[in-house]
């Protein structure tokens, strides 16, 4: 085998990324490695989409149920997990093929993160204490108008990293952009899977909620919330579990639920789809074609072969 590079395969949620990678394994010694912020928490399945208990027999997943749904996760600890596993998988031989949704920690990864101050508990409970007054909108409002950039970065709807950047704006006037860590020194390929039109996705989305609820996402759901979480906890505000909590506080008809549940993932897939657009170095596939697998694993081996030089 020639140059083996370390392989991204992205895409939106519900684009069909789980199926073109068990597609890739099946023909490529590959070692797979998540990157999903979601199917990190032990306990919650059905909602985060994850890999079947005989699928992942099947085909091992790393960075799959290692927190509980008490913990948090960011993307400094995620690149702190992945290294040593993309070198061990190269060292043995094999294809590190990195599968997943979540781009800023692809992006994280890739490009290492800017060097920021430690935490400041008094501070980060005093912007807890704003928001819980004024909302956090109103906070992101503040740190846009601060840092316009990390403003058009974070999603209004993303308390934890609002609460961060604002922490961090705060402490220094700005966000730095100078990486403090070195970014991955491999040899890229990267690769995305959706659906070449967007209504094709949306369809598929709204499904896939309704699949998750008939297969028991409430009850997921009712776990969740009964374990006494603070409410900021990131685990309560995954897409789906938190439009359930609202169902199950009685906040929300169920008609509702399935509405706001359908319409939260597809802006997540909105987001997502715009992180991965940004970057010219993708190579897109369409991922209701049944040989999207295949035709991935094919541009892996072509960048094995040398015949795409990669970046």
């Amino acid at each position: 085998m020639g140059d083996i590079p370390v392989v991204f395969l992205m895409g939106p949620t519900g684009a069909g990324k789980t199926a073109a990678a068990f597609a890739v394994a099946a023909r490529l010694p590959v070692e797979v490695i998540s990157v999903d912020a979601a199917q990190i928490y032990r306990h919650l399945d059905i909602g985060t989409a994850k890999p079947s208990r005989a699928e992942q027999e099947a085909v091992p997943h790393r960075l799959i149920d290692i927190r509980e749904v008490s913990e948090t996760y960011s993307a400094a600890t995620f690149i702190e997990d992945a290294r040593p596993l993309i070198d061990g998988c190269l060292r043995r031989g094999h294809i590190p093929l990195l599968v997943g949704g979540t781009s800023f920690y692809f992006h994280a990864l890739e490009h290492g993160l800017p060097e920021t101050p430690p935490a400041d508990p008094e501070l980060r409970r005093e912007l807890a204490g704003r928001a819980a007054q004024v909302g956090w909108a109103a906070l992101h409002a503040e740190l846009t108008k601060r840092d316009p950039e990390a403003g058009a970065r974070i999603a209004p709807t993303d308390p934890q990293r609002i609460q961060r950047a604002l922490e961090i704006v705060l402490t220094k006037g700005h966000i730095p952009r100078r990486s403090a860590a070195t970014g991955l020194s491999h040899r890229l390929v990267k690769l995305a899977v959706t659906p070449a039109d967007r209504a094709i996705l949306h369809r598929r989305l709204g499904e896939r909620f309704g699949r998750m609820l008939a297969q028991g996402l409430l009850d997921e759901a009712a776990w969740l919330h009964g374990q006494g979480l603070d409410p900021e906890m990131p685990a309560l505000r995954l897409v789906g579990y938190r439009q359930a909590g609202e169902y199950l506080r009685n906040k929300i008809q169920y008609n509702e639920l399935v509405e706001r549940g359908a319409a939260a993932t597809r802006q997540l897939a909105k987001r997502q789809l715009t992180w991965l657009r940004a970057d010219p170095h993708v190579c897109w596939f369409d991922g209701t074609r049944s040989d999207v697998g295949a035709l991935c694993a094919e541009s892996i081996e072509t960048a094995i072969a040398g015949r795409d030089a990669g970046h």
